[in-house]
């Protein structure tokens, strides 16, 4: 297993390589939903699909609460106490969420999905690389540098440990496009998982640097790592 790839060749949106799997007539857990839009992607691209989705913003919580797909269970809870019985999922997702997990729960919350999954059962995990213009970006106003190396290196150790063996690994970009750096800070220095405060001065740096990589629209490259894990027994 590695941190990051420097050279990526594949270019696509995640939601293809999630429907690349077979997920139909499947039970599928996401931890650290969102506002959802994979969870519905997920749970209305197929068929017979029943899906769980924890998220742990109480408010974002209650807005997802709001959404009518019948085929969607939505959990207030953290990836490291899951309410969900043993050997009773089939595939878990954690899109761009992993790191997020305080440290000292990143083990515990491998265990819970190793419990609530069923045997041969997969986790996937996808984190962003700290590397490109993206990344240099949102890195002046919120660097994720060593929560992501936490985040990487507890999985490793997982799969070292034999709890769970590494089934695939593999690298993708995704592009993302800003129709101006407005739209930029209204999307990237406004999520309420950021909890920080950006200073003018500290603004005006970041839009500068904007402004370097072609202002404007602007459409840069996200880097991803996929680590696939599956439950042995």
């Amino acid at each position: 297993m590695k941190l990051q790839e420097e050279n990526i060749p594949l270019t696509i949106d995640e939601i293809f390589i999630v429907e690349s799997l077979n997920l139909n007539f499947k039970t599928i857990l996401e931890l650290g939903c969102g506002t959802a839009a994979m969870t519905q992607k997920i749970a209305t691209n197929g068929h017979t699909r029943e899906v769980i989705a924890c998220e742990v913003d109480e408010i974002q919580h209650k807005k997802n609460l709001e959404l009518d797909i019948k085929n969607i269970k939505f959990l207030l809870c953290g990836a490291q106490k899951l309410p969900i019985k043993d050997d009773s999922i089939d595939f878990v997702f954690m899109f761009k969420s992993f790191h997020h997990v305080p440290k000292e729960y990143m083990n515990d919350a491998l265990s819970e999905i190793k419990r609530v999954l069923k045997p041969r059962g997969m986790l996937y995990i996808s984190e962003p690389l700290h590397m490109g213009k993206q990344n240099e970006l949102v890195a002046m106003f919120h660097n994720e540098e060593e929560v992501r190396k936490d985040a990487f290196e507890c999985i490793k150790e997982f799969v070292e440990k034999e709890e769970m063996k590494l089934f695939k690994e593999f690298f993708f970009q995704t592009p993302i496009t800003y129709k101006s750096f407005n739209d930029f800070v209204k999307r990237q220095m406004h999520n309420t998982y950021n909890e920080i405060s950006v200073s003018d001065e500290l603004k005006q740096k970041v839009k500068d640097k904007y402004n370097e990589f072609g202002g404007k629209e602007l459409t840069l490259l996200k880097p991803f790592r996929v680590d696939i894990l599956q439950k042995n027994r």
